[in-house]
């Protein structure tokens, strides 16, 4: 199995990639607390290419995505400049999102879309995620480091979730 996770523009195909795995992934981890039905008008009416487009080619964001034999299976937005709440603006803060497939989801998978994650925000003081309570990647990023700080609501449909935060640079 060849893993890779890379740095992606806002293109056409980068966008369509990013799509194809925001649509599973919303509808795999809200199946249990939305309906379907909801689920499917929320897509269609939220998830906008153009909206995409724009928001990944701001210089303060960056898209990663990660490819398992070529076939794209997570991604993480990385977002600099983008504050938590209760965090001091004397911190520089950058909020993540770190999304895999389930049928994906793997040490080796969760690894590499870390790794690249990580080397690309080695510049700040924080890392942040709004994460669901019930994501099962939230495990993993407390093992490599974040702590909850704040309980919260995240997502498309306000469910529970907590903020997580990981100090890079003490100071």
């Amino acid at each position: 199995m060849d893993i890779i996770s890379k740095f992606t523009v806002g293109s056409e195909e980068g966008i369509s990639d990013l799509i194809a795995i925001i649509d599973s992934s919303i509808y795999t981890i809200h199946k249990e607390f939305i309906s379907e039905e909801d689920i499917k008008r929320y897509i269609q009416k939220e998830i906008d290419p153009r909206k995409m487009i724009n928001d990944l080619n701001d210089l303060s964001n960056q898209l990663i995505m990660t490819y398992v034999d070529q076939k794209p299976v997570g991604y993480s937005i990385i977002k600099s400049g983008s504050l938590p709440p209760g965090i001091s603006a004397e911190k520089r803060a950058t909020e993540i999102s770190f999304v895999i497939l389930s049928e994906f989801d793997s040490p080796e998978t969760r690894q590499s879309l870390w790794k690249k994650c990580r080397s690309a925000v080695s510049f700040t003081d924080i890392i942040w995620i709004n994460m669901l309570d019930h994501d099962p990647l939230s495990q993993f990023l407390k093992e490599v480091g974040f702590i909850p700080v704040l309980s919260s609501k995240a997502g498309a449909f306000q469910l529970p979730s907590h903020i997580l935060e990981l100090e890079i640079n003490k100071g």
